[in-house]
């Protein structure tokens, strides 16, 4: 009776566990709210109404409200005016810069530093040199020599005028007393150089001595101890102890109506074993004559290479042939200057 009693005053027990509060208040989500979160709502506004605004923004813009300070200045302390030595550091500034000076211009002056100076190396690089470009007369030189394999040297004589060709060669002694036909014999050379001038009725050279009429001991006539028709002991018909015509010693260059003789024939030159290995590169510049034949000679170098490539140079050029230089429509020996190359390929 007593548990029966006490099973009536309680609380009815439910057969079912009870709900968590959370769960009423979890929304449930349909098929229509998922298409919605994929749909992009229009959060803003039509775009006429914005042009509109903006427009009217710029027009008339919205007054504002004046500014309105609320801060008030603040007095500081002022660092600038806190120079406590004043007339002390002027002084001691100027006394400092004029013992500077003094030192500066005593030490300049002193004769120890004056010849460190002297023998100083200047550093500064020089100035750019300028070639001079002003035009220069070419001076046309050449020579020549003649006569008649006589035993005695050649005599003191007049020298004919020069001429573009030369028909006659000069003789002092003439082999044939009776010529067909009679000419003024000539030296090849411009019309324009002029020879001292020796009073005397024979041809010979101006610059020999007196004596026994003499051709000289030379050959190809003219006269004095070289070859070709000249006077002097050079080789040519030109005067003096050059080669090719003219006068001055030498042979002619190219200039003052002396053309360029142009290579018709020219070899590669060969490597140097000692150079193939060392894969040394670079141009030989070689000084050459080339004579009336076209054929080069009397090689000399002016920019050499080394590793044995300037002999290489010297005989590749040996084996070149040119077409001969000319003076008034006449080959001529010429000095000339080439170039050969060696690259390695």
């Amino acid at each position: 009776m007593r548990r029966e009693k006490k099973m009536q005053g309680s609380e009815p027990l439910s057969s079912q566990p009870p709900k968590p509060q959370s769960e009423a208040e979890v929304p449930i989500l349909t098929a229509d709210d998922h298409l919605k979160h994929l749909l992009l709502a229009e959060t803003g506004e039509p775009w006429f109404s914005s042009l509109a605004r903006n427009l009217k923004d710029l027009i008339r813009p919205q007054k504002l409200p004046p500014l309105q300070l609320t801060s008030k200045p603040v007095a500081v302390k002022n660092i600038w005016g806190d120079y406590r030595y004043g007339k002390q550091a002027g002084v001691s500034s100027t006394a400092i810069h004029v013992v500077a000076v003094i030192l500066m211009f005593t030490l300049a002056g002193s004769k120890t530093v004056r010849e460190a100076v002297v023998n100083t190396a200047k550093l500064v690089a020089p100035a750019a040199w300028t070639p001079d470009m002003t035009p220069k007369p070419q001076k046309q030189q050449g020579g020549g020599g003649g006569g008649d394999r006589s035993p005695l040297p050649a005599s003191k004589g007049r020298a004919p005028k020069f001429a573009e060709r030369q028909f006659v060669p000069p003789q002092q002694v003439v082999n044939n007393s009776d010529p067909k036909l009679l000419m003024e014999p000539t030296l090849i050379g411009p019309n324009d150089i002029r020879l001292p001038n020796v009073n005397l009725p024979v041809w010979g050279d101006p610059n020999a001595k007196i004596g026994p009429y003499s051709n000289g001991p030379g050959s190809g006539g003219g006269i004095g101890s070289g070859s070709g028709g000249g006077i002097g002991p050079g080789r040519g018909p030109g005067y003096g102890p050059g080669e090719g015509g003219g006068i001055g010693g030498g042979v002619y260059r190219v200039g003052g109506g002396v053309s360029a003789p142009v290579a018709i024939y020219k070899i590669e030159p060969e490597y140097s074993e000692e150079a193939r290995k060392a894969k040394f590169q670079g141009t030989v510049v070689l000084s050459i004559v080339v004579d009336e034949q076209g054929l080069p000679r009397s090689f000399k170098v002016v920019k050499p290479l080394g590793l044995g490539l300037d002999e290489k140079a010297i005989e590749a050029v040996q084996k070149w042939r040119f077409s001969p230089a000319k003076m008034n429509g006449k080959a001529v020996a010429v000095q000339a200057t080439v170039e050969v190359n060696f690259r390695l390929l």
